[in-house]
């Protein structure tokens, strides 16, 4: 009878318990027991099972497992190829079924490929990839992350599972379920960004995201002014000074509520235009309005009620002699 290659582990008693623990004994060495090599060479030969000596050739051990990874999807064996995909992609939490049908490959059989899928895949699963496809392109277009794509993609879900927005244009579905991801993730996009991407009124949105909001019980904290300051501030090349300023004033307007009920977009391109006129920094009141997409007249009126309140602003506006502004 052949030695195994691999010694039996040795049970230990603990003397205050009956508790049996088994560790392995390291001190056990498989070696070779014609050239008693002290570091042995030996070859495991998985396609016929046995552990070889690899000075001598005497068989150690015969019958072992090949416990590697192996092709199991079998897809390309018509072409002749290999196929690397292993046993399959993970399960995809987001579909309920599809993640675990088997797919017939496309090649020379496009026909039947169609006609199993459709056969197979359930219609929940094909509304919900063919929305997410939707979704992965309306975020990528607002050069959103992955989280939030996914996190729409779980909010849709979740819409439609539970029946919420029924007969509601779908593309203001996946803008709403964008503009609450993006509130949940502490992402700054205001209704009229999603709006120019997804072609949708900013009414439809609106209705749809009133009813995710009152449904769901979404966590969902409210955009303010600060939140929008470091995109608009790249957007216009503005340097870190000027950006400190400008956010400075936009948390002293939320906190003191000087400018409720106003829209956000406008409060931040005004604190950039007032910090930029008490630093001379000369930032056209234009480029604003066309990184806020704000009109320019919406920008002067909310400029000219902080500039009334300026000594609230008194301590921020000593500093000035800080701010430079990247040219």
């Amino acid at each position: 009878m052949l030695r195994t290659p691999f010694p039996k582990i040795k049970p230990l008693v603990d003397d205050d318990s009956a508790l049996k623990v088994f560790r392995p004994d390291l001190n056990i060495r498989l070696i070779c027991p014609e050239c008693r090599n002290p570091q042995p060479n030996l070859i495991e030969e998985y396609s016929s099972g046995d552990v070889v000596c690899g000075d001598c050739g005497l068989v150690l051990a015969d019958r072992i497992i090949d416990t590697r990874s192996e092709w199991r999807t079998f897809s390309g064996d018509d072409n002749g190829s290999l196929d690397p995909s292993r046993v399959g992609a993970a399960a995809d939490p987001l579909l309920k079924d599809s993640a675990l049908d088997t797919i017939i490959s496309s090649n020379g059989h496009k026909g039947l490929n169609r006609t199993h899928y459709k056969v197979t895949t359930s219609k929940f699963d094909m509304t919900l990839k063919h929305a997410y496809s939707e979704i992965e392109a309306l975020c990528g277009s607002m050069d959103l992350t992955k989280e939030i794509s996914d996190t729409t993609k779980q909010l849709y879900r979740r819409t439609i599972e539970e029946k919420l927005l029924r007969g509601k244009n779908q593309m203001a579905i996946f803008s709403a379920c964008i503009y609450i991801a993006c509130r949940v993730k502490k992402v700054a996009r205001s209704f009229r960004e999603i709006c120019l991407s997804s072609q949708v009124s900013k009414r439809e949105i609106a209705r749809c995201f009133k009813i995710l909001y009152n449904n769901l019980e979404l966590n969902v904290g409210q955009m303010t002014a600060e939140d929008l300051m470091i995109r608009f501030s790249q957007s216009l090349n503005l340097s870190r000074d000027l950006q400190i300023i400008a956010t400075r004033l936009s948390k002293r307007t939320n906190d003191l509520g000087l400018l409720s009920g106003r829209n956000q977009n406008t409060v931040a391109a005004a604190c950039i235009h007032y910090a930029s006129e008490i630093s001379h920094g000369g930032i056209p009141i234009d480029n604003l309005a066309k990184v806020s997409g704000m009109a320019t007249s919406s920008i002067k009126s909310v400029y000219r009620l902080l500039h009334a309140e300026r000594e609230r602003f008194q301590d921020i506006i000593d500093n000035k002699e800080k701010i430079v502004l990247t040219k």
